[in-house]
């Protein structure tokens, strides 16, 4: 069972995101964030993306990205999730290409919580059976059940 902390809303969800490299694919997450939480300007989220990134790639593998922040001036968890069908060139610690992003942007003091969803996040997406769902999903209600459900 999931923990509830990987609960997506639908309009956080891209059943195919345009963009082809790591840039373009951050923007257009800062973008869906940006709409749940309007008083945070785009150009905040993607430099918060961007400079997480610039540590070490958030691509952990398995086609599988989770970028993340913390973000001043949230005052909840944020989870969006985007699959792209034909793969981003993402700079994966594995150096494959990468089709599932799932993004967490956090309050700047959420500690335990944000290493607590990073971790379940991992933990999901690293199995092969639920990717494999993800990759089948035809509609964002579809992808919000793989998360609440897990294996």
């Amino acid at each position: 069972m999931n923990p509830p902390m990987l609960q997506l809303a639908e309009q956080c969800i891209l059943l195919h995101i345009p963009g082809k490299t790591k840039e373009s694919v951050l923007r257009e997450m800062a973008e869906i964030a940006h709409r749940r939480i309007p008083h945070i300007e785009t150009d905040i989220i993607f430099n918060a993306l961007w400079e997480r990134e610039q540590i070490g790639s958030t691509g952990v593998g398995n086609g599988v990205a989770i970028p993340h922040a913390r973000i001043k001036g949230l005052d909840r968890i944020l989870l969006c999730f985007a699959r792209s069908l034909e793969g981003i060139s993402y700079d994966a610690l594995d150096n494959q290409p990468v089709y599932y992003i799932f993004m967490i942007l956090c309050p700047v003091d959420s500690g335990g919580t944000y290493l607590k969803t990073l971790a379940g996040a991992s933990r999901l997406l690293k199995q092969p059976e639920i990717r494999r769902r993800l990759r089948l999903a035809t509609g964002q209600q579809e992808i919000v059940e793989i998360f609440l459900q897990g294996p």
